[in-house]
This record gives C-alpha cells, structure tokens and sequence, in this order.
C-alpha cells in the first residue's frame, strides 16, 4: 500500500491576498501617507470586493499602518518623528532581546543560514550605486531576510512575528530616508560587523550593535524630516 499523500496546502483566502497586497503597496510607499483609501477606488486597482478589502483595511489598522475613522474610512497612517521613535523604543525593546535568545539557542543550521542570508544582502548592496537611492522591492525583501535569519534561532514565535511586524512598519521610514539622502556603504559594514558578533556568539556586542543599526536609522529619517519640514507630530 502506497504511503499517504501529504496534505494539501489550504488555499489562500481573497481576504488574505488583499491583505498581503495592500500592506506591501503600503509599505512600499505606493499609497502616500496619509491618503485616503477609498474601497471603489481600490476595486478598480486591485481586483477584490469590498469585503477582503475591508477586512485587510482593518487589519492593516491593527498594525498602525493604515488609519481607521467610522466617519471618514480608512487613510494611510502618516509618518512622524514621534511614530518612528515609537517604533524604534519598541525594536530596541523587543529585537535586542530576541537576538540574545537566537544567540543562545541557534545552532550550526542557524548559523549557515544567517551567514547565507548576509551573503546575498552583500552581493546586493554592491549592486546600489552612489547617489540618491529608491530601494528596490528585492534589496528591500534581502534585508528584512538577512534580519529575521538572525532572530530565526528565538524560541518564542510571538516575539519573531512582533520583531518581524516592527521591522516591516519601520520599512516606510526606510524607504522614505532613502530617497531623501546619498546611500552610505556603513549600512553594510554595520550588517558584517552585526554577523561577526552573532557567530562569535557575543551577544553584548551584537545586542549593541543591532541597537545602534537601529538608531541610526531614526537619525537618517529624522533628518530628512527636518530637510523637507515635515510637521513634527502627526
């Protein structure tokens, strides 16, 4: 008798593919913030009924990506120096952490595959050019792997989906800050320096050096904030 067949995938819910759609033209920056997203408007863009549609609205607004108000419907949530200080204490507060768990618990698997993660963002970043930079969906999607590939190891999975939630709000920022300046090659130096630490199991070392990538990329946005006199609070 032939062994069973593995189970098939579940499909993919109309709700979930308009959720995971919407978030990336989010994040991406192809709503601008604070625009109101209005449902006809996104039927036409999109393809879906207005109830996927309103179902990931709401749960975009769960993540603080999207603005809900009964009255007026949903707007992209606007960007701020206070959000993104927000963003940044709770990174700081829960990525540093997680980490250090990874740090204890990975193993040589975990490693090959942070170190392969890295090679790739490497090979990536060579590819940037010198100038004002729009971070490409592929540069963009390496460096969240390279990131979650170092968390990987954390044995709680709730802290992984919060750093990775983190991670993907602070991507607008990302995005913003670099269209906005000249790119620096110290992004990649600060990646190997992060990878050293991590495979020399330093997790002080690594613990700062993860705090400061992350405070270094409120002080770039920051910055361009100021140069654009963007309004301090939203």
């Amino acid at each position: 008798m032939p062994p069973p067949s593995s189970s098939p995938a579940l499909p993919v819910t109309l709700s979930e593919q308009a959720f995971v759609r919407l978030r990336q033209a989010v994040l991406v920056g192809t709503f601008e913030p604070g625009v109101k997203l209005k449902i006809d408007e996104l039927q036409a863009s999109f393809g879906f009924s207005s109830s996927p549609l309103r179902e990931a609205l709401n749960r975009l607004s769960q993540e603080g990506l999207v603005r809900a108000d009964e009255r007026k419907g949903f707007r992209v949530a606007p960007i701020s120096a206070e959000d993104l200080a927000d963003i940044t204490h709770m990174r700081l507060l829960v990525d540093v952490q997680a980490l250090s768990a990874s740090i204890e618990h990975g193993d040589d698997a975990w490693e090959a595959a942070a170190m392969a993660a890295s090679h790739r963002l490497d090979k990536a970043e060579a590819q940037l050019s010198d100038g004002p930079v729009v971070l490409d969906d592929r540069w963009s999607a390496l460096h969240r792997d390279f990131h979650q590939a170092l968390l990987a190891a954390c044995p709680s999975a709730r802290q992984r989906a919060l750093c990775a939630s983190l991670f993907d709000q602070a991507e607008r920022y990302r995005r913003f800050s670099a269209r906005q300046r000249v790119i620096s090659r110290n992004k990649s130096r600060e990646h190997k320096r992060l990878l050293e630490a991590v495979l020399k199991r330093d997790a002080a070392t690594a613990g700062a050096l993860l705090a400061e990538h992350i405070r270094s990329t409120q002080r770039n946005v920051v910055a361009a904030l100021a140069r654009l006199n963007v309004p301090a609070r939203d």
